[in-house]
Order: structure tokens, then sequence, then C-alpha cells
């Protein structure tokens, strides 16, 4: 027993000893640059799948394995942990951070809700449209933790206000007064005592409710619920935030890291097709997502509490206690954001300079502003544009500095900019910038060695098979794949392998490699798939099993959608039809 706890504290450091040793026959029985290239894919798959080391670190091994085995020098290698997409990440930082500085993103979470109304169906589509927004430029992850404790403190005091109800249907001849849809002040009667209910990250008194009502239990986590269907309610309010936080992320090239990894190692392998850029994406990816994110709810809702159209779409209908407190705390928080401060106004104006800057660079249809430099074509990106306003958010002034002279007078002796750097380090990812630079450089490992020539070789006689069944088997076992294993590690790890595969079998790289970037982001079934997952999964509505049966459907739409997508708009975008010309063409010789 004493061997076995022994085992089981050491498990990382052994499954590292052990995945070493065990792939060692393949560099030295076969002793080619492919099979030691392959070593390095199998050891660093092995790491970040089991997560044995930080993802990051694991990141680091093609800067140690590839100069060790000759297959690359190490200031090429290094060369590969700083590309364009970490300048674009840098940017889009620095946007990131001035929007939750000065809580815009709290802002347009509250004013997008109140647009919707206060019907529980139309009240979960408000809370997925805004949080699906806010995921469009800031990570999924903070989105998620940013949204959370507003439904949270909005489903308690829907809990609250029912109470609240019945308790005064029971009091009324005693001419008690019920001030149930009050949410900043305790409420006690002649005849009950409230209790707040605590609610993760966020202070607020909204959550009371009475303790003379009978209360469901959950024994998972303590959280109390009057009746089964306001446990439902809960739940339905948690996957919504989760699910549509990461199909927000899918519509541009900087909502998700999984999108940026894509457009880079794209770009890279393919530096003719000049096909891939922020406006491109947008336009293949936002009706995609806003299909799934329509059909989630539909299923979600009826999922937990059924669909109700008519009662949905009634027009002048009664509010009840319910929509009421619901109108209330989110009108309540709304007012106490104050009204929009000057730093608000210059962060929203910047975010769209950015935004408008991205889409006109070059829309395809019709000349960009990238045509006012036709010396130097291609040479601004979209990362010039998101370090362009990065470095307007050090520069703008957020508010003066003054001090008082001994004399008595107040002078102004600096400025304070939007966001200073500090801060920007507080936001910025380092760990994915290291994660990605790791796969560019596993990338380049698997082409300088040929590896991916061979991969690609080996798989073509999946070229027999029809298009949409290879597509559907990529997307199938990435979807999959994503569950276990970080994203940015999946997609990292597959794009070496899927673009061989593209080529081998002459099918347009896009055909396979957008489905299979965009299922990358369907980690739905589980808390530990994704970020968002485990902070919804936190606040104990939720048991493993709830995840699982939602998630299922919504794996099942967002694949079935990406298919639709590439049969149509996509296909259409694109002409995924025929092999293109800025593909390589493929070679007969078959590697070693």
């Amino acid at each position: 027993m004493k061997v076995l706890s022994y085992i089981l504290v050491y498990r990382r450091f052994l499954l590292i000893v052990f995945t070493l040793l065990v792939l060692l026959p393949l560099p030295i029985i076969i002793r080619t640059k492919e099979a030691e290239c392959a070593y390095t894919l199998f050891v660093i798959a092995t790491f970040w799948l089991t997560e044995a080391l930080p993802l990051s670190v694991t990141a680091l091994l093609p800067g140690l394995m590839f100069p060790l085995f000759g297959i690359m020098t190490s200031k090429k290698v290094a060369s590969a942990y700083f590309k364009d997409f970490h300048l674009l990440l840098i940017g889009v930082i620095c946007l990131a951070t001035s929007i939750e500085k000065w809580n815009l993103h709290k802002r347009i979470a509250l004013r997008m809700v109140m647009t919707v109304g206060v019907n529980p169906a139309w009240l979960t589509l408000g809370f997925m449209s805004s949080t699906a927004f806010l995921s469009m430029w800031l990570s999924n992850t903070s989105t998620a933790a940013m949204v959370m404790p507003i439904v949270e403190a909005v489903a308690q005091q829907i809990i609250s206000a029912e109470a609240e109800v019945e308790a005064t249907q029971m009091t009324h001849f005693s001419g008690s007064i019920n001030h149930g849809l009050e949410t900043d002040e305790g409420v006690e009667t002649n005849e009950r005592k409230e209790k707040t209910i605590p609610v993760p990250g966020y202070s607020n008194d909204a959550g009371k409710i009475s303790s003379k009502t009978e209360l469901e239990k959950n024994s998972g986590t303590g959280t109390k619920y009057r009746t089964e269907r306001d446990h439902m309610m809960c739940k339905l309010m948690c996957l919504c935030i989760a699910y549509s936080s990461t199909i927000g992320g899918l519509t541009t090239i900087t909502g998700t890291s999984t999108n940026l990894i894509f457009a880079e190692h794209f770009n890279m392998r393919y530096p003719d097709c000049h096909c891939i850029n922020f406006g491109s994406w947008f336009m293949l990816s936002f009706p995609a997502a806003i299909i799934i994110l329509l059909l989630s709810w539909i299923w979600l809702q009826w999922l937990f509490l059924g669909f109700n159209f008519k009662e949905m779409f009634t027009c002048g209908k009664t509010k009840t206690a319910k929509q009421k407190a619901c109108a209330e705390v989110i009108k309540q928080e709304y007012q106490k954001l104050g009204p929009m401060r000057y730093q608000e106004i210059v962060t929203l104006v910047l975010f769209a300079v950015m935004a408008l800057l991205w889409f006109s660079r070059d829309p395809g249809f019709i000349s960009g502003w990238s045509a006012l430099f036709p010396k130097y074509p291609g040479f601004a990106t979209d990362s010039t544009v998101a370090i362009l306003i990065g470095i307007l958010f050090f520069l703008t002034p957020a508010k003066r500095l003054t001090k008082t002279t001994p004399t008595g007078e107040i002078v102004a002796f600096d400025y304070s900019p939007l966001i200073t750097w500090k801060e920007f380090q507080s936001f910025m990812p380092w760990d994915i910038a290291i994660l990605v630079g790791g796969g560019f450089a596993l990338a380049d490992g698997c082409e300088e060695s040929g590896l991916s020539k061979w991969i690609g070789n080996k798989l073509s006689p999946l070229g027999s098979l029809p298009v949409w069944l290879i597509i559907l088997i990529s997307s199938l076992l990435v979807t999959s794949l994503t569950e276990v294993a970080s994203n940015p590690a999946t997609i990292t790890l597959l794009l070496p392998i899927l673009s061989p595969l593209a080529e081998a079998i002459q099918v347009n790289p896009l055909y396979i490699l957008i489905p299979s970037t965009l299922c990358t982001s369907f980690a739905f079934l589980l808390p530990v798939a994704n970020p968002p997952n485990a902070i919804v999964f936190s606040y104990g509505h939720l048991k493993v099993i709830d995840m699982v049966k939602a998630g299922l459907g919504v794996n099942i739409v967002g694949v079935a959608v990406v298919m639709l997508g590439m049969s149509t708009w996509i296909g259409a975008m694109f002409d995924l039809s025929a092999y293109p010309s800025w593909a390589p063409p493929i070679s007969n010789e078959t590697m070693p």
C-alpha cells in the first residue's frame, strides 16, 4: 500500500519517464528524421493530453529536442515562438484590458438583457446574446467569469420573489406589506425571517428566500431551491452562459485562441492564398454561430423548462412577479454603473475603430485601405491594426493627476492612460502565447523533417472516401479529442496532420481545416473540457450528467451546422470544389 501511495503521488513524474522510455525505440531503431520528429510529436502529444507537464512547459520541448535531433537549428526553432499572431494577441489584450478596467463589458451585457425583456425564455436569449457578443472580443473565460455573477443574482432574485409572493398570499389578511421585489434591503415579516444565499464571486443582497417555505436541498453543494423548476432554471441559465461564451468566440479571428492558431498556421503554410483575414473569417463563421446559438437556446430551453411558443409570443400579457423581480434586479445593476463615463466612451470608440479597420483592410468584394500602399502588398495585416490601436490605449489620457502645492494650489503633474503596462501584464495570457509558439515550432519541425509529407502519403488512400465523410470523421474526431484536451493543444497538434492529409487527397485544405478548427471549440460535455464550463459548474447548480446531456445535443447541433455551412455559404465563399493553385502540388514520391 505504501508503494501504491508513492506511485499515486509521483504519477506525473512516472508518466513523463515512462513516455520518454517507451517511445525511445522509434528514433533509435528507425534512425530517420521523420522518426525522430515523430518521437518528438508523440511525446508532446502525450504530455498535452495528460497535462503531465504544464501545457506551456511542454510547448518548449521543440526548442530542446529539434536541435538535439538535428531537425532544426536552435535559432530557427526560437524564431517560431514569436509570430504575427503574437502581435495580434497583444493588441486584442490591450482592448480587453481597457474594456474590463472601465466596466464597459458589464454595461453592454446589462443593456442588451434589458432590451430583450423579462420573459424567462427571452431573458435567457438576452443573456446568451450579450455573452456571445462580449466573447467575440474578450476571452471566453473572462466573459463567463464576468457575466455569471449577474446571472446568479437574477436567478436568486426570481426565486426570492416567488417566495415573497406566496408568503404575501398566506399573510395578506394581517395587512402585511410585501417588499419582495426590493434587492438592496432585507425584509422581515411577522411570521418569518429571510436568509441570504451566498453567491460565489458576487456580493449582493438579492439572494433572499423564506426559510419557512418548503425547500429542495442539493446535497452536493447545499444550494437551496423552492421547487424543481427553480433548480432547472438555475441549470439552464448556467449552461446558457457557458455555451454562449464559447459560441461567441467562433465568430472572430481574435475571439478564441484556436481561431488565431489556425489563421497563423494557414497563412504561413499557404502564403499565396490571401483568403483568411478578420473579415473573411467573420463572414464564414458568423452565420454558423448565430444558427448554433439559436438552436442551442431552443434545445436548452426545451430540455430544462420546456418550450412554450404561446407563452413566449403573447403580447400585452401582464408581467408575473418573477418577471418584475428579474427586470428590477437588472435595472438596479445597470443603475449602479451610473452614466457612461469618458473612459468608457473612448474605449468604445477605439473598439469600433479597430473593428472597422479590420473589416475594411481587405474585404475582398471591394478594395480596402491596404490598397493605399501598393508598393508594399501584404505588409499590413490584422496585427498591424491591433498594435496601432493597442498603443493608443497606452497614449490616450484617462484622467488627470493633480497635487496640492505648499501654497494650497491644485496643479496637474501627470496623466493616467486608459491602461498601464502592469494592468496589461495581468491580462496577457503568456501561457497561451508560449503554447501557440510551441505549436508553430512543432509544425515547422514536421515540415523540415519530411514527417508532414510522409503522413500525407500514408493517408492518401482516404481520398477514395467521399469528401463529406472525411470532413465528418475529422470533425467528430476533433470534437471528441477536445473534450479531454485543451482546445489550443488539440488544434496545434492536429493542424500539421490535417494539412498534409488535404494535400495528399487533392482536396482544398480549407475544406478540412475550417470545420476542424470550428469543431475544436465544441467542448461542451464536461466541466474540465473548457474554462467557461468549469466556471459555471463551480456555482453548484449543475451535476456532470446535466452537462453531458445538454452538451451532447449542442455538440450534435454544432457539427451539423458546420457541415451545412461547408456545403452552402462557406463553400460558395472559397470555391471549395477544386484543388486550388495556391496549395502545393501533390508529389508521388513515397517517403521512407
